[in-house]
């Protein structure tokens, strides 16, 4: 099925030019709520916030960044909880607070001198649509949006915060040819 000349994906399922799109990423660009956690935000009583992560998510991010693949999180929202993991995967590039991102993605390309076409984005929003719609591999979290879902280059089977992100870093991974070298130390 085609909508305005881009190719609407079956969740899960790779096609061949979304594949070509997988082969040029050398940036994973990642909205935080609804991607990296289910959306859900839990406060206790001192107003302090609490998210949760997946770990195989987390793994997945590690094993990118060890083929050379960089990782950078933008977010509307602002959180302690966001530093944190950011920190403890290594990520140094984070946006939070951010209502416009492709703010955020201009300064991505600057920073990492990367062309968007060199970058996939995963969001779950209508806030995602302007970056989504401008890098070169769009992806969306099975439980995103109707409006997001239907305007991505990929739709994955997992939802948010429950594995969408490794499923990505896999896909990137062995679509380029790295997984066997990323994986390898597993085998040993």
């Amino acid at each position: 099925m085609s909508r305005g000349g881009t190719v609407v994906p079956t969740e899960g399922r790779v096609s061949d030019q979304c594949e070509g799109k997988m082969r040029a990423i050398r940036l994973l660009l990642l909205d935080v709520d609804g991607v990296m956690t289910d959306g859900k935000i839990i406060f206790d009583d001192d107003r302090k916030q609490t998210k949760a992560f997946d770990v195989k998510d987390g793994h997945g991010i590690k094993m990118l960044m060890r083929a050379g693949i960089d990782v950078a999180l933008v977010t509307a929202r602002e959180s302690r909880v966001v530093e944190h993991r950011a920190r403890e995967l290594g990520i140094d590039l984070v946006f939070q607070k951010v209502t416009r991102k492709v703010e955020a993605l201009q300064e991505i390309i600057r920073v990492k001198g990367v062309a968007e076409e060199e970058i996939a984005y995963v969001g779950d929003d209508l806030i995602d649509l302007p970056i989504l719609r401008r890098v070169g591999l769009s992806v969306a979290v099975a439980d995103g949006v109707d409006e997001v879902r239907q305007s991505v280059d990929y739709v994955t089977e997992k939802r948010g915060g429950n594995g969408a992100v490794r499923e990505v870093c896999d896909l990137i991974l062995k679509v380029q040819g790295k997984w066997d070298a990323v994986t390898e130390r597993y085998f040993v």
